[in-house]
């Protein structure tokens, strides 16, 4: 049997190590996301164990500025179930994201200057932490979808007239 080189098993370790919980797909068809950053998240230990079991929906969720701190909004998260509701977290509760003082001046600036949005695209699971994806995203205009569309459908029927 041949041994595995040590390059080639941190790769493996690398590659398993990112798992995604969720995704927030509706987000690029409304936006146009012009970049994308990863941030931390403050959760509670019952938000923990329902976000590792796929229940969070990010679909109607977008950041916000307060304190100088940025905050994720109107993202849901369903209540533990093994766990009483005294212990329980709130689904709906405003929540902390972490990020370096630079990338939130920058968010800000963004926001506030140029008309932009930050909504959140996918939480995954990096190592141990729970990240989160947010995106600079402008809003879409129904002209800009359907062309969206048009384009979608070229590349369809592109890649089924090659494959003949």
């Amino acid at each position: 049997m041949a041994k595995v080189s040590n390059k080639a098993n941190k790769i493996i370790k690398k590659e398993a190590v990112f798992k995604r919980l969720s995704e927030n797909r509706y987000a690029k068809f409304q936006y146009e996301i012009l970049e994308t950053i990863e941030a931390g998240i403050e959760l509670l230990g019952t938000e923990v164990k329902s976000i590792r079991n796929g229940n969070v929906n990010l679909r109607d969720g977008y950041c916000s500025f307060r304190d100088g701190e940025i905050l994720l909004l109107n993202v849901h998260i369903s209540p533990h179930k093994n766990v009483g509701s005294f212990f329980n977290h709130d689904p709906l509760r405003n929540r902390k994201l972490l990020l370096h003082k630079k990338e939130i001046i920058k968010l800000k600036y963004n926001t506030e200057k140029k008309g932009l949005t930050i909504i959140p695209l996918s939480i995954y699971l990096k190592g141990s932490w729970i990240k989160l994806t947010i995106g600079i995203g402008k809003g879409k205009k129904l002209h800009d979808k359907r062309q969206a569309d048009k384009q979608r459908d070229i590349k369809r029927e592109i890649k089924t007239a090659l494959k003949r």
